[in-house]
């Protein structure tokens, strides 16, 4: 599995409707490709404007499979929503590994 990880600054007023608009528009879109697995919102009470994203796919070649000019089309959908009240701030990618449980 791969983690795409994402950490976004919002204007804290703005952090539910982020987050709904991130269900609404890009939650729906990626379910309609495979290999998408599914996707997690993190928010700290610590630090309010830190929206942290992590989105789950079973391959890299499952999530590079997204075309990049529907990426650009979801993401300009998303930016109007929200009148640009985000910054995407920091982005990487993890290889999850599993070992054996010891019992």
């Amino acid at each position: 599995m791969v983690i795409e990880w994402l950490k976004f600054d919002v204007d804290p007023e703005l952090r539910e409707a982020f987050i709904q608009a991130d269900d609404d528009i890009w939650s729906t879109a990626l379910a309609n490709y495979p290999g998408y697995l599914g996707k997690e919102v993190w928010i700290s009470p610590t630090a309010p404007r830190d929206v942290i994203v992590i989105v789950r796919w079973a391959s890299q070649a499952a999530w590079d499979a997204v075309p990049t000019d529907e990426v650009n089309q979801v993401e300009a959908r998303f930016s109007a929503r929200m009148k640009g009240a985000y910054r995407l701030v920091e982005s990487s990618a993890y290889q999850q590994r599993k070992f054996r449980q010891n019992s």
